[in-house]
């Protein structure tokens, strides 16, 4: 054979080889890397192939799927109350991708989770029937919560201080996810809208904005301070003076009450008038050290799935404080920062005996058929304070009730304890003050913690004030649950 012929088919035989061989690692080991891509438009296309499966609340399906009559997509998300539910459900969009249960359970609800495959899915690698998620969400506590913050921006959280099942999150302003669901010019125009507002809309307040939590985080203060023995008797003189001056500093401490109203004054008057001199004093006494052990034990800087994650976490801070700092801590000022499902966390400890239960907002995942995948009816739970402690915060917090600044929060017949907050914003508190709110609630063996913020609103500046703006929105929901 011709010596350039053979040097030639060695040279094609070498490059068929090659080309077997790359085919074979692509297919063996590359596919699935491949087939799971998020550039591959194969797979977004695969997820609205079949309609999708449903977030349910109350029984009843909130989410659904409708024909697009498209060429790529076959269908695509509809919502019922879209406003209402984004919170939870978030959104299911062909161009801007998931969020929230939609993101956590896309494998659930398009059918691609491998739980979901029977075995002859196995074989044919066909996409499964899509499965359902069913959540803890109350309807009525979540109307009620809704309801109750129209004209106003801000949020709520509710829980069920024994189950640690969310009964509501509600944001408002809202969205409907249903608007950009498709990929059509009116989903980008809906996109571009809600963008347009540096995405308040689609901000989820409750669950994923800690903010300065104010007076509200007093329980915190009182909580460490009872614990650690500082604190024996809620009705015994604290000593503390009126005026007061911040540790460390020249700087006075004014309180919501006037001067010298909050001059040594008990626990419970200090709960009662929101006595800034005291708590800032607890703080100071028992350092930041046993400040930090407190709130980590009741959430504080860490991350909390419900399954949506709470990211960034609350924050108490870690790093070493002066004593100042301390101090202006216990009154949830200096660097505190905590979320509306935080301060839920903490009333629902102290209604709840002390015991804290992780809270949830999905009871099951099911398959098509109702068979069970995964339960969260059996939450993890601790004790993060004594009985006694947390029976005496209660018993103070019915006084915040019944003659101080949560009136407003009362439920007739019902057993209500709470705490009002307010705390300032910006640079030389520029900025409209957020109004907090966090109570609990009792009556024919229910019981539900909420905790409530209003970021802004018409009321005058002046006027501004939990007790005012977000103690109303607390009652709502309590009574939605209480009474039904």
């Amino acid at each position: 054979m011709n010596k350039t012929i053979r040097r030639a088919s060695v040279f094609c035989l070498l490059l068929v080889l090659a080309l077997l061989v790359r085919v074979t690692w692509v297919q063996a080991y590359q596919g699935q890397a491949l087939a799971d891509d998020k550039h591959n438009r194969r797979n977004l296309i695969g997820q609205y192939e079949n309609p999708l499966g449903n977030i349910i609340v109350g029984g009843e399906a909130i989410t659904g799927s409708t024909k697009t009559g498209g060429r790529d997509f076959g269908y695509k998300r509809t919502y019922t109350n879209g406003p209402l539910y984004a919170p939870i459900t978030g959104f299911s969009s062909q161009a801007y991708g998931v969020s929230m249960l939609e993101g956590i359970y896309k494998g659930i609800l398009n059918g691609s989770d491998s739980r979901l495959k029977t075995m002859m899915d196995m074989l044919t690698d066909k996409r499964a029937d899509p499965g359902n998620v069913l959540t803890t969400i109350d309807p009525d506590v979540q109307k009620a919560g809704y309801d109750a913050l129209e004209g106003k921006q801000g949020a709520a959280v509710a829980i069920d201080p024994a189950t640690g099942r969310i009964l509501g999150v509600v944001n408002n302003p809202s969205y409907d996810p249903g608007r950009f669901a498709g990929a059509d010019k009116d989903a980008e125009a809906a996109w571009n809208e809600l963008n347009a507002d540096k995405g308040k809309a689609m901000e989820n307040t409750a669950l994923r904005k800690p903010q300065a939590p104010g007076s509200t985080f007093k329980l915190v203060t009182l909580a460490a301070a009872i614990e650690n023995g500082l604190v024996t008797d809620i009705d015994q003189p604290t000593g503390i003076p009126d005026p007061y001056t911040i540790p460390g500093t020249r700087t006075p401490l004014p309180s919501e009450a006037r001067t010298p109203a909050c001059d040594n004054v008990s626990p419970r008057t200090a709960l009662r008038l929101s006595c800034n001199n005291v708590f800032a004093e607890l703080a100071y006494k028992l350092g930041q050290d046993k400040m930090l052990a407190m709130a980590e034990k009741l959430g504080f800087n860490t991350k909390i799935d419900t399954p949506v994650r709470t990211n960034p976490p609350s924050k108490y801070p870690s790093k070493k404080m002066s004593i100042d700092q301390v101090a202006q801590t216990g009154i949830g000022q200096f660097d505190v920062q905590a979320t509306l499902l935080q301060m839920a966390m903490v009333t629902a400890a102290i209604e709840n005996d002390g015991k804290l239960v992780a809270p949830h907002m999905v009871s099951e995942v099911t398959d098509s058929n109702g068979n069970v995948l995964e339960s969260f009816k059996d939450p993890k739970s601790q004790q993060v304070m004594k009985e006694k402690t947390a029976s005496m915060l209660r018993d103070a917090m019915r006084t915040v009730a019944t003659e101080g600044g949560g009136r407003d929060a009362r439920v007739d017949g019902a057993e209500v304890g709470g705490k009002s907050g307010t705390a300032q914003r910006g640079v030389n508190n520029s900025l409209s003050p957020l109004a907090w709110f966090t109570s609990y609630g009792k009556l024919g063996g229910k019981q539900i913690a909420v905790a409530i913020v209003v970021e802004n609103s018409d009321t005058d500046r002046s006027e501004i004030g939990g007790g005012k703006l977000a103690a109303p929105v607390a009652k709502a929901m309590m009574a939605a649950w209480l009474k039904k």
